[in-house]
């Protein structure tokens, strides 16, 4: 069966991180259930599909091995695509207890303060890791905090960082407000980054989200289309007999880290490829060193003046015979 990464200290999508060291596993390894998507019921059949096996932390690491309900027609269908590799993710519903927003505990790109304690409720596999199902931090009532970009959590303060003191140049005037979650989160995506993304230095989280799908789905397809263009090259190839079938995997994979057009280039230096039957079964007049057949004449007379002494010195024989057909009597030794 394969294990599987619970949780790790990365930044994740709610702009905290959870210190593996400070996961309390006493209570989930009295009940360590395998949930799916983190529900805990699903068109009215209870949950869960499984339990998590070998759970232990390795170097900052919560890592685990889910073993599956074979009782539970569901629980093996989510089984079946684990084991297969369509579902390879499992996430961990953890209750903050202790939190430290100090700047100092805080990586790139973290808006929230750190977790440094808390207590793992439930498991679960996850289609796509890191969004609001799949990275779920419950309060101490068991509901879901919610942590969107500026949203108020108590329980996972915004960390507050350094700005300078108020001064009557910098004070807002009456009737303004200064948006602090928004400057927060310019400080975690930084003014060059929006640039290359084509958006302004305030955009929202929304606007970022978008645009990185956006450039993704640009790349994917890309991706897609030299793919497409490499396979039709190396298969041109192979119809041209300048590789066998059995290497167009090789020349794909080639095809794809080298480019199509370079790829192209080589092999229009590849010679085609003969089989050895090919060579054995070319006609005589086409076989390499082959030369054109020699004329047959019927009597001496009928060959040219200027074939007769080349005749006479390369083909002494045909000669002699030629001169027998022409005379009626042998032909004389023939001399230098």
């Amino acid at each position: 069966m394969k294990e599987v990464i619970i949780s790790t200290e990365a930044v994740n999508s709610y702009g905290t991180r959870v210190l593996t060291s400070g996961i309390d596993l006493e209570q989930f390894k009295r009940n360590p259930v395998l949930l799916w998507m983190h529900r805990r019921a699903l068109d009215g059949e209870s949950m869960p599909i499984g339990k998590i096996d070998n759970l232990r932390v390795e170097e900052g690491k919560l890592i685990g091995t889910p073993v599956f309900d074979q009782n539970d027609e569901f629980a093996r269908k989510i089984e079946s695509k684990w084991e297969s590799g369509f579902l390879r993710m499992a996430s961990a519903a953890l209750e903050p207890i202790e939190v430290n927003p100090d700047p100092a505990l805080a990586l790139e790109g973290q808006t929230r303060a750190t977790v440094t304690r808390c207590k793992l409720i439930e498991v679960s596999i996850v289609d796509i890791g890191g969004n609001d199902e799949a990275l779920q931090l419950c309060g101490a009532d068991g509901k879901q905090l919610k942590l969107a970009a500026g949203e108020d959590a108590p329980a996972l303060p915004l960390l507050k960082l350094n700005e300078p003191e108020p001064t009557p140049e910098n004070e807002p005037g009456e009737g303004e407000e200064i948006n602090n979650n928004n400057k927060q989160i310019k400080t975690a995506m930084n003014k060059d980054q929006l640039i290359l993304l084509g958006l302004p230095e305030d955009a929202s989280d929304e606007q970022v989200t978008a645009a990185l799908q956006l450039m993704k789905t640009k790349a994917d397809s890309a991706e897609t289309l030299q793919l497409a263009a490499v396979t039709l090259c190396v298969d041109q190839a192979i119809a041209d007999k300048k590789i066998l079938a059995a290497q167009r995997d090789h020349y794909i994979q080639l095809g794809k880290a080298a480019g199509t057009e370079m790829l192209a280039d080589t092999f229009k230096t590849m010679p085609t490829q003969q089989k050895p039957t090919d060579t054995l079964n070319l006609s005589q007049q086409s076989a390499p060193g082959a030369g054109s057949q020699p004329k047959a004449y019927a009597k001496l007379s009928d060959v040219p003046q200027s074939e007769l002494i080349a005749l006479r010195k390369d083909q002494p024989a045909e000669y002699m015979r030629l001169y027998k057909e022409e005379y009626g009597v042998d032909c004389p030794p023939l001399s230098e």
